[in-house]
């Protein structure tokens, strides 16, 4: 027979349970915009472990820079005599020859008795000023000469005709491989560090116009671009205000990733030996210097290339971090993903209590 269905007298009523207690209302003090974007920023950076060991590294490398850069001066200044902010005088001998790694010298010393890592540590204000400057000057002209190229390309007109000019000069240069170009410019202009940083701004630009006349060719035909032209704003209010604006992106992460790049061609161009002479301390100048040492004391040859290795992966770690953060869509999954969960915990269910049926 089927279990007999309990009568609603005979079912056990369910406990009382007590009110839901109303969650407090939290009143939280406004926020300034500055709080917030740094907020958001660590989050992201919590989220990415490269992009905050890329972003470290650049820091300990430009504070390092800084530093050693600017305290002969000012204690020259204060003091009346300059002192430098290296472990030892980089010019002068400090242990015996051909010393090894050790404690009292990091990256051990070379022929003279030199201190290897205060040489390393002098050349880095030079080289990290030319990473920085020749990039700042390929970003600059290259991204004007595309903005104009881009925004102003229309078949039968002055700016057609001068993005024509622009374009078909970008590719002369482009059709030689950019250290190639260097060299040569190098070579026929002199031998000085001067000259070498000015052959590879001249070689360097052409990248620049190419993706910024790229990107401004896919934004200035968008729905807002076209809503504010119909609406009365001047071209070059659009071109400064609407399209500058949403190219940079592409531009900050491509400049941040390019500084590794122009940092190891100009040690290229050091290695080979137009640069001048080793007087001045450059990591490209100290390998081409030491190679020869290194069957017999490798530390000459690796303290200035793992230099270059790890500045060139710290800023390449932060450019493709940069992708992540200045991306509206891959910052927000980053955020949430680092935030923790705020789903209340799953509450048990209650089980009701039922007559027990008969037996068959």
């Amino acid at each position: 027979m089927p279990a007999a269905i309990p009568t609603e007298e005979e079912a056990s009523p369910l406990p009382d349970l007590p009110p839901p207690t109303p969650a407090p209302v939290v009143v939280r003090s406004p926020r300034a915009p500055w709080s917030s974007a740094v907020i958001g920023f660590l989050r992201v950076m919590r989220a990415n472990p490269l992009t905050l060991a890329g972003f470290v590294l650049v820091v300990i490398i430009c504070v390092s820079a800084i530093v050693v850069a600017a305290v002969p001066p000012l204690t020259q200044l204060l003091l009346g005599h300059a002192l430098a902010a290296t472990p030892y005088d980089p010019n002068m001998p400090t242990a015996a020859l051909h010393q090894g790694p050790s404690f009292a010298h990091w990256f051990g010393t070379d022929e003279l008795g030199r201190d290897m890592f205060s040489l390393v540590l002098a050349a880095l204000p030079l080289d990290l000023a030319i990473g920085l400057s020749v990039t700042g000057f390929a970003l600059i002209v290259g991204s004007g000469l595309g903005l104009v190229a881009g925004f102003w390309d229309k078949p039968r007109t002055l700016g057609g005709a001068v993005s024509t000019v622009i374009m078909r000069v970008t590719d002369v240069f482009l059709a030689f491989p950019s250290l190639v170009l260097a060299l040569a410019v190098a070579a026929t202009l002199g031998r000085s560090i001067f000259t070498t940083v000015l052959a590879v701004m001249v070689t360097w630009w052409p990248y620049y116009v190419r993706l910024t006349r790229g990107e401004v060719l896919a934004v200035k035909n968008l729905p807002y671009v076209t809503a504010a032209r119909a609406s009365g704003v001047s071209e070059v209010r659009i071109l400064f205000r609407h399209v500058l604006r949403n190219i940079l992106e592409p531009l900050t992460i491509y400049y941040t990733l390019d500084v590794g790049t122009v940092l190891v061609t100009f040690s290229t161009l050091s290695f080979v030996g137009v640069t001048g002479s080793i007087t001045t301390p450059e990591w490209g100048q100290q390998v081409e210097f030491y190679q020869g040492l290194l069957p017999f004391y490798p530390w000459t040859v690796l303290a200035p290339g793992l230099a270059i290795f790890v500045t060139c992966l710290a800023f390449s770690l932060l450019g493709d971090g940069l992708r992540d953060i200045l991306d509206p869509r891959s910052r927000r999954a980053l955020i949430q993903a680092a935030q923790p969960s705020t789903l209340p915990a799953e509450v048990p269910a209650v089980a009701a209590r039922g007559g027990g049926g008969a037996g068959a």
